[in-house]
């Protein structure tokens, strides 16, 4: 008898769009994802898609008309192309950054029946609070969040911004490991059943 494992479905690796969702100045949110990427491409599971909403200048004015601005549109093509969706949110007086709640709510087909994780980061609270707010967000968009994350304490970085505690690396791929599950559970349930809501 075979032990090897059998594989159904496509196995082609996933798209995941990892999205910084601070866009202040002196942001921590780009050495942590500068260290996020680079556990993503330690892996031949994924294929990458930076997403910096510092750099996507999506209006906050929703308008009344079917008119779609040219930055919503162009953002709106690398969402709906991804499998995946990792969140480098901070926490901000106990939330997320208006940045992050604008960028979701500019979309709701590009999210829907996708996996979400997190990588959070703050002070001693390491972000938690900003992301337990999030899961009830994109559970609006018919996303699915995953329970496994990074939580980053800001006081335990080094030089380069990156985190130091230890068992952060097994913590990253915990998350990824989980997110590559239902990343492809959810992409074949799409190709059979496409999802609407």
């Amino acid at each position: 008898m075979s032990t090897a494992r059998e594989t159904t479905g496509d196995e082609t690796p996933l798209r995941v769009a990892v999205i910084i969702g601070s866009v202040r100045e002196g942001r921590a949110g780009t050495a942590i994802a500068e260290w996020f990427t680079g556990q993503v491409r330690r892996r031949d599971d994924y294929e990458l898609d930076l997403v910096d909403l510092a750099e996507e200048p999506l209006p906050v004015v929703l308008p009344d008309s079917d008119t779609v601005p040219e930055p919503v549109t162009n953002l709106s093509r690398r969402l709906a192309a991804a499998d995946a969706f990792v969140i480098v949110t901070p926490e901000y007086n106990h939330g997320y950054p208006a940045s992050l709640k604008n960028a979701i709510d500019w979309f709701y087909d590009e999210w829907s029946a996708k996996p979400v994780a997190f990588v959070s980061y703050a002070g001693r609270s390491q972000g938690i609070r900003s992301v337990e707010q999030l899961r009830q967000v994109f559970v609006e968009v018919h996303a699915m969040t995953t329970r496994d994350g990074v939580s980053i304490d800001l006081e335990r970085v080094d030089e380069h911004g990156w985190p130091t505690e230890a068992g952060i690396d097994g913590a990253a791929k915990l998350a990824l490991d989980e997110l590559a599950w239902w990343g492809r559970a959810l992409r074949e349930a799409r190709a059979v059943h496409p999802y609407t809501a």
